[in-house]
C-alpha cells in the first residue's frame, strides 16, 4: 500500500511544470497569458471547465476499460493544463499512467486512489473557479 500513496503524494506535492508552488489552483499568470489578458475569454472558459469537468470525471469513473480511462484521464490532463490547474493535471496525467486492466491496479487499488485524487482536485479547482466567477 505505500508504493501507490507515493505515486500520488510526490504528484500532489508539486504544482506546475516546473514545479512551482502556488496556494492557488490556477496559475493565474499562465491563464492571463494563455487568453492573452482578455478577461471575457477567461470568464467563458473557467466556465465551461467548471461545466465539462464533473463530465469528465463521471467518464473517469464509468471506465471499465484501459481506453476509456486513459482517454478520461487525458481529456483532464489536457483541460486542467489549458487554465494552469497544474496539480489537477499531475493527478490526471498520474491516473492516465495506471493500466486499470492490471492484476496489480485492482489488488493495490491504484483505480480508486487515482480517482479519489482527482475528484478531489477537480472539486478544489471548480471552488476556486466559482470564487473566482463571483468576485466583482
Amino acid at each position: 500500500m505505500a508504493r501507490k500513496s507515493t505515486l500520488f503524494c510526490a504528484a500532489k506535492a508539486s504544482d506546475g511544470p516546473a514545479d512551482t508552488s502556488s496556494a492557488d489552483p490556477i496559475d493565474r499568470s499562465y491563464f492571463a497569458r494563455f487568453t492573452m489578458g482578455n478577461a471575457a475569454l477567461e470568464r467563458e472558459v473557467l466556465e465551461l471547465f467548471a461545466a465539462q469537468a464533473p463530465v469528465y470525471l463521471g467518464r473517469l469513473r464509468a471506465a471499465r476499460i484501459a481506453k476509456d480511462w486513459k482517454d478520461a484521464a487525458h481529456t483532464i490532463k489536457g483541460s486542467a493544463s489549458a487554465i494552469g490547474a497544474w496539480r489537477l493535471a499531475r493527478m490526471a496525467e498520474m491516473a492516465e499512467k495506471i493500466d486499470i486492466g492490471a492484476e496489480v491496479a485492482r489488488t493495490e487499488g491504484y483505480r480508486e486512489e487515482a480517482l479519489g485524487a482527482v475528484a478531489e482536485a477537480i472539486e478544489e479547482v471548480c471552488r476556486h473557479i466559482a470564487r473566482l466567477l463571483a468576485a466583482p
